[in-house]
């Protein structure tokens, strides 16, 4: 990178380090010069009209802070070297008595972070300056205007002092003078607020406003350089996972005035619409104003089309900026600007910031237009963002009041009366009402309530709840864990604070960020645009992953594929238990005594087990399923205790017949032998097949004769049978020989031969550990990194989620939620382990992930980089999922 011009200070040459002029700073090193500095130095060597100004990089400000929050001697000492140089470039002196030089001194740090650090304007205005600026500008008023918001602005960035004293010193003064407006006020008046707002300062800061206005600079800089640290600051970057090494520069630069009358202004465009992506020029201006105000609301701004009225010529220019701007960048921008007299200054441009329909559409636009290749638009469009697109939303919550918030446990949005019981739910959904159910947690029993309602709201658990799964599973908007929330079954009313609900009552759901709203906000319906299918088209070219479906019922099938999955990575198939029909037959055989009652009730849930698995097979056609044998402790087939126990209590106080308290005293008593002090590590999975084999024989069998039937119909079945829960080798032989030897033996009854595999599920970390032994009995891995992750951490997701996570982010112990995006340093290290050793002691081993992870960008990019297979996600994730595995295809190959 080139340096500013050697100048020689008190005899010594010395050439900078920190500070680069925007004529001769390299624009490609962004990491030095800040995303603003880099494209001022950019602008200006394209010949546009930018102010002249120079650039302190981020290494100044780390070592700002390193010095204790000084500026080191040799920064001063180049500051003023690249002082000189723009006093020669702008034709003024700083500070001078005649021709003032006025700079301002913004942020600009490497990633765009608009808002979040300070800027200070009119820099070097003093007692003397402020005369000189009236005299060359003929416009006293505009003058002390300028310097009362550099007193106001200064005392606030540097000093932290409230502008609300400063702006009562101005709006007395309008009162007094009857002026409704800024501009309305005379010179005299102005220099009236001025003095006054000079001793507001020198109270509130305990000094004099610095009449030197190298002192001004110094303090001005240090000030930006803090704000690298404010709490907002700080807040952004975690948001938006930027490092707080990164540094900020500081962009010095010769002021231009949009507020020195009504042949100037200021104003904000974006090249295209950022929430359309429509090709058109789109923002504001105010005409007499300098840029905070635009930004600020103090004043309404015009829309742009408005100035081509105003200042046609500036206006022509404007559009002739933007579109060489666009070009060049090759993207959408924002752009900041300054008319001075009818002249048009650029005073900052970087890339806008649009909503994920713009992001698409811009993306894919700027393909046709020969912009940018094919490739390119996929890394222009954040894959998260995209789920926007994908599920309906609140348009508006206006005149809305937050009832509660709670866990963002199933995306998209719904507005509907509440109800607190299934049964319910679906008598009003028959009506035709859109209901939302409200229930404590909800059960396997509530699942046609669950189904009939527009969303779900549950009192207790987490993000792995029965509501929360269910909800993601079909698509459906729940808020998890709103334990401020109290529901008297008795009044059938809901209460949160002072605020109360009956049943019937309206609200409005957010799963996305998990609020739920008094009333009816406004839907917006989700949007698969034409350009989206084109990215997606694109991003398939590209992946080497494979993106399959979590879907446990034909519903879900048929739609995973209408996203474009691949097949399925894990159908689990305890889901398929909880239907109103079902459930009754599940607990049936789960109150046998003995095996062979339990086989009786098996017996009639096996035709519907075939049921469900052919038609997921026809749905599939070609494409891989596997299926994973049930899973989940028996307790969650029954009611909870404390319904029961309650239940039971009513029906004795009402002297029901005696069989029915039986019924409900064997559901009650069964219920409390099935309950586990630590469910997740309990009798499930595997363990539940070895203890109970009947249950995973019923299953074996019914996969095979589904596929039977499918392939003597013409469908092409490819089958992988998952056994969960596996922590040793032995269990898997004893699991694998067994299913081997059904399977096996309902082929020769039907006469027909068909090809499986079968594989585990990793969730153990001893399954990890001891993945070469594993690999020996097992055809695939597919990792259930949602267990893995809670036995890894030792935590439980729902009590993380709903009692200490947010506390383990607020105090920087936990940067992520490990359970939305893996941990690639425990977690991780025990996949990349089990992939390694599993494909040493089998090379031809099929890996992928089932988890949630599966539809997160950022554990799909560490799935490609440990060369896995295939992830697997929910269905209305299945397009992010493509997206991402593209772009990680791209950053993979960008690395290697």
């Amino acid at each position: 990178m080139e340096r500013i011009d050697d100048v020689t200070i008190e005899g010594q040459q010395a050439r900078s380090v920190w500070v680069y002029a925007f004529d001769q700073a390299d624009p490609r090193d962004r990491t030095r010069l800040g995303g603003k500095g880099a494209n001022l130095a950019q602008m200006v060597q394209w010949g546009l009209p930018v102010p002249p100004g120079f650039t302190i990089t981020t290494e100044a400000c780390k070592a700002f802070w390193q010095a204790g929050e000084r500026l080191p001697d040799h920064l001063q000492s180049e500051v003023s070297m690249a002082m000189l140089r723009l006093e020669r470039a702008a034709g003024k002196r700083f500070g001078d008595a005649f021709h003032p030089l006025l700079v301002s001194v913004r942020s600009g740090a490497p990633v765009s972070m608009p808002g979040m650090m300070d800027t200070i304007l009119n820099l070097g205005l003093n007692d003397v300056t402020v005369r000189a600026l009236a005299y060359q500008s003929q416009n006293p008023a505009f003058a002390y205007d300028s310097y009362r918001r550099l007193i106001q602005m200064f005392a606030n960035v540097v000093f932290h002092v409230p502008l609300d004293p400063f702006e009562h010193v101005l709006q007395s003064a309008k009162a007094r003078h009857g002026c409704k407006f800024d501009g309305d006020l005379a010179a005299g008046a102005w220099k009236e607020v001025v003095a006054t707002c000079l001793r507001v300062y020198a109270e509130r800061v305990g000094e004099p406003f610095p009449q030197d206005v190298h002192t001004q600079l110094r303090l001005a800089i240090e000030a930006v350089f803090r704000s690298w640290r404010s709490q907002r600051a700080m807040v952004y970057r975690k948001l938006h996972n930027l490092s707080e090494d990164l540094g900020t520069a500081v962009n010095v630069q010769a002021m231009v005035f949009g507020n020195i009358g009504e042949d100037s202004g200021t104003g904000v465009i974006f090249t295209r619409h950022p929430a359309t992506g429509e090709r058109a020029l789109f923002g504001e201006f105010l005409v007499n104003a300098q840029g905070e105000e635009v930004v600020a609301g103090t004043r309404t701004p015009q829309p742009i089309a408005e100035l081509a009225i105003k200042m046609p010529t500036v206006y022509r220019s404007l559009i002739t900026v933007a579109h060489q701007l666009e070009t060049r960048f090759r993207d959408m921008q924002d752009v900041e600007f300054t008319v001075e007299r009818g002249r048009l200054y650029v005073l900052q441009t970087r890339n806008g910031k649009r909503t994920a329909q713009a992001a698409v559409k811009i993306a894919i636009d700027m393909v046709h237009e020969g912009l940018i290749q094919p490739q390119e638009a996929l890394l222009r469009v954040d894959a998260q963002h995209l789920r926007q697109l994908l599920y309906r939303r609140l348009q508006s919550t206006d005149g809305l009041a937050v009832l509660t918030k709670g866990l963002p446990a199933s995306p998209g949005a719904a507005v509907g009366r509440i109800v607190f019981d299934a049964n319910t739910a679906v008598a009003w959904a028959g009506r035709g009402e859109r209901v939302i159910l409200v229930r404590p947690e909800t059960t396997p029993e509530d699942i046609h309530g669950v189904l009939a309602a527009e969303g779900v709201v549950t009192l207790h658990g987490g993000m792995t709840s029965h509501a929360a799964v269910v909800a993601r599973g079909i698509g459906k908007p729940a808020v998890c864990g709103c334990d401020d929330l109290r529901i008297d079954m008795e009044k059938l009313t809901l209460c949160a604070g002072e605020a109360m609900l009956r049943e019937g009552d309206w609200v409005s759901v957010d799963g996305g960020m998990g609020m739920v709203f008094i009333g009816q906000g406004t839907l917006a319906e989700a949007q698969m645009a034409n350009e989206l299918n084109e990215l997606l088209a694109i991003a398939d070219q590209v992946r080497r992953l494979r993106v399959r479906a979590n879907a446990d019922t034909p519903e879900d099938a048929r739609r995973a594929r209408e996203f474009g999955a691949e097949g399925i990575g894990l159908c689990r198939t305890e889901h398929m238990f909880l239907s109103p029909a079902r459930v009754p037959l599940v607990q049936r055989m789960i109150l046998a005594t003995h095996a062979v009652e339990r086989k009786a009730a098996l017996d009639e849930l096996l035709p519907l087990q075939v049921a469900d698995f052919t038609e997921i097979f026809r749905v599939m056609d070609g494409l891989p399923v596997t299926i994973r044998l049930l899973d989940p402790p028996l307790h969650e087939f029954l009611p909870r205790e404390e319904e029961l126990v309650a239940n039971l209590g009513r029906l004795r106080a009402k002297a029901t017949s005696e069989s029915e308290i039986a019924e409900v005293e064997q559901l009650l008593c069964q219920a409390r032998y099935l309950r586990e002090a630590n469910p997740m590590m309990g009798l499930r999975g595997s363990r539940l097949g070895i203890v109970y084999p009947e249950i995973y024989d019923m299953q074996m069998e019914a996969i095979v004769i589904a596929a039977a039937q499918a392939v003597e119909s013409g469908i092409q079945v490819e089958l992988e049978v998952m056994l969960p829960l596996i922590g040793s080798t032995k269990e898997l032989r004893h699991l694998r020989e067994r299913m081997e030897q059904v399977g096996q033996a309902v082929m020769e009854r039907l006469g027909v031969t068909i090809d499986f595999r079968i594989g585990t599920m990793i969730e153990v970390p001893r399954a990890a550990l001891t993945a070469d032994e594993i690999a020996e009995d097992a055809s695939f891995f597919s990792f259930g990194t949602n267990d893995l992750t809670q036995m890894t951490y030792a935590f439980s997701r729902d009590d993380a989620e709903g009692k200490f996570l947010n506390v383990y982010f607020d105090r920087d112990i936990l940067s992520s939620n490990p359970f939305e995006t893996l941990d690639t340093r425990g977690v991780g290290r025990l996949i990349r382990w089990a992939v390694e050793s599993g494909k040493s002691r089998r090379p031809d081993l099929k890996t992928g992930v089932c988890g949630e992870h599966g539809g997160d960008p950022a554990s799909i990019a560490f799935c490609e980089e440990l060369g896995l297979d295939y992830v697997s996600c929910s269905p209305f994730r299945i397009p992010v999922a493509r997206i991402a595995a593209a772009q990680a295809a791209l950053q993979h190959e960008r690395i290697g």
